[in-house]
């Protein structure tokens, strides 16, 4: 009976520990600065203007490497934009990113209207950066954000 007791009350304790780090240790994991620095990395833009005349040294610190992989492509759907680029946050919910099928946190943008979403989505809001980083045309981003809508309805 002693037994019993006593693994009852370390279950008991460990169950009141659990509960108890777990909401800290998640903020720490997101605040530390490699996770940051990836975080970062993944939301650069994946092209960087150079004008003929200027000196672009700076943005030649910032090319990518010989054999890199080439600018993604501009898709054809919202759901090949979805799946390429915007779901690397939307998915995820990184940095705040709203995660698709999360009904209750875009419910409030939803009923903005489809023009603010396209606005915010265009020029940048918050830690996602314009058009999530690409060059792509207004209309790809605005078929990607209809494509989200359509998951979160």
């Amino acid at each position: 009976m002693v037994l019993g007791l006593l693994v009852a009350f370390a279950i008991v304790l460990f169950a009141v520990a659990r509960s108890m780090g777990a909401d800290s240790q998640g903020q720490a994991v997101l605040l530390e600065p490699l996770h940051l620095a990836s975080v970062q990395k993944n939301i650069a833009p994946f092209a960087q203007v150079a004008i003929a005349g200027k000196d672009n040294s700076a943005l030649a610190a910032l090319s990518s490497p010989a054999g890199a992989a080439p600018a993604v492509a501009v898709p054809a759907t919202g759901e090949l934009a979805f799946t390429q680029v915007c779901s690397a946050c939307h998915a995820t919910g990184v940095n705040g990113a709203p995660k698709v099928g999360d009904h209750a946190a875009w419910a409030p943008r939803i009923a903005q209207g489809k023009e603010t979403l396209y606005k915010d989505a265009i020029a940048g809001k918050g830690a996602m950066p314009p058009k999530g980083g690409t060059t792509w045309p207004d209309a790809t981003i605005r078929m990607a954000v209809d494509y989200m809508i359509s998951l979160n309805k």
